[in-house]
């Protein structure tokens, strides 16, 4: 079982950056690919970027890619996402989660049922 917390989020102005961190509690964090959701007001849940548990898998989602990077220090039980060229499209709660049901190293998801675990969330707001 793994606990996890972000933080980093905050008030931000558009063209802006901001790096969100999760720490995970437990030994066992290398063994989890590791991904980023948002959820903006009345919205659904979606997908932003994933890890694998061996950091060589990343994927993104398309409103992202070139904006958004994922990373994770497995010694430090923590994932990142440093966000730079921040929209007001991009504010929503960002949600780090934690996904240990693939076999493969290189594992990685984009849906959030495969994920096990969830932090309680971190507020982004972007103004314009």
């Amino acid at each position: 079982q793994v606990h996890l917390v972000e933080s980093g989020g905050g008030l931000v102005q558009a063209g802006g950056s901001l790096r969100l961190s999760c720490a995970a509690s437990g030994r066992t964090f290398s063994s989890y690919a590791m991904g980023w959701f948002r959820q903006a007001p009345g919205k659904e849940r979606e997908f932003v970027a994933a890890i694998s548990r061996n950091g060589g898998s990343i994927v993104y989602a398309d409103s992202v890619k070139g904006r958004f990077t994922i990373s994770r220090d497995n010694t430090k039980n923590t994932v990142y996402l440093q966000m730079n060229s921040l929209k007001p499209e991009d504010t929503a709660v960002y949600y780090c989660a934690a996904d240990n049901t693939g076999a493969l190293s290189n594992y990685v998801s984009r849906s959030p049922v495969r994920y096990d675990y969830w932090g309680q969330g971190t507020q982004v707001t972007v103004s314009s």
